[in-house]
């Protein structure tokens, strides 16, 4: 199934692995933004740099992606201060029009010259915590569902600030990027749901390892970790 969506990259993002905080594991969330043609490949951005592999980049979290339409949400309530523009959360893309409740996991976007694949949304650390400077932006990412979304690489490419990004296949209609991140950071979603998500193969592998345990009945998880550092 194919929808039409399309969209412009307002901007473009990379960073490179810091200190940033005392006692504290580093990290690349700090972006800054760029002007010339970005390199693509199956790991993101070639210039872009993940401190902790284990939870950030990979194939399946090669890029991400957020909503610029959130931050006057966020203005407004209060939550970072007024003139914030991105990638005050650390992603990689910015584009206004498309959002969680508008895109779908498995979902394939020409970005550029490169083809990518919605495979996840975000689950937020401490460090947009601290990032941001304000301590609960973690924990009012997944309340609010505003996390963006990642993407794998399906062919590489370039792209540039003001390239079109569109929509060329939807392939799981009824799975809405904000449906399935808060099935997942909340464990709030039945058996059958559950058992569904576990068997779609766009979905990032974690995420179906995740959905299958709480098919099986297990919603116990322990996130004070990835929340709290």
């Amino acid at each position: 199934m194919t929808a039409s969506l399309t969209s412009r990259i307002d901007g473009l993002f990379v960073g490179q692995i810091q200190n940033r905080w005392e006692g504290r594991e580093p990290s690349a969330i700090g972006k800054t933004a760029v002007t010339s043609p970005m390199l693509i490949d199956e790991n993101g951005f070639v210039e872009d740099a993940q401190a902790d592999l284990k939870n950030h980049g990979g194939c399946d979290k090669a890029i991400h992606h957020y909503a610029s339409d959130h931050y006057a949400s966020w203005i407004a309530e209060g939550e970072i201060p007024v003139g914030t523009i991105p990638a005050a959360f650390g992603e990689n893309v910015a584009t206004s029009g498309m959002t969680e409740d508008m895109l779908c996991v498995g979902d394939i976007l020409r970005f550029g010259t490169a083809v990518v694949q919605i495979s996840q949304g975000r689950q937020p650390c401490w460090k947009v915590s601290e990032h941001t400077r304000n301590s609960r932006m973690a924990y009012l990412f997944q309340k609010t569902g505003r996390t963006g979304w990642y993407y794998r690489v399906l062919e590489n490419g370039r792209v540039a600030v003001g390239n079109e990004v569109q929509l060329i296949e939807r392939r799981q209609p009824d799975w809405s990027v904000r449906r399935v991140t808060a099935a997942r950071l909340t464990r709030r979603i039945s058996e059958e749901d559950a058992a569904e998500l576990a068997m779609v193969p766009e979905l990032a592998e974690g995420w179906r390892v995740a959905f299958s345990r709480m098919a099986s009945g297990d919603r116990t998880e322990d996130t004070s970790r990835r929340l709290e550092g």
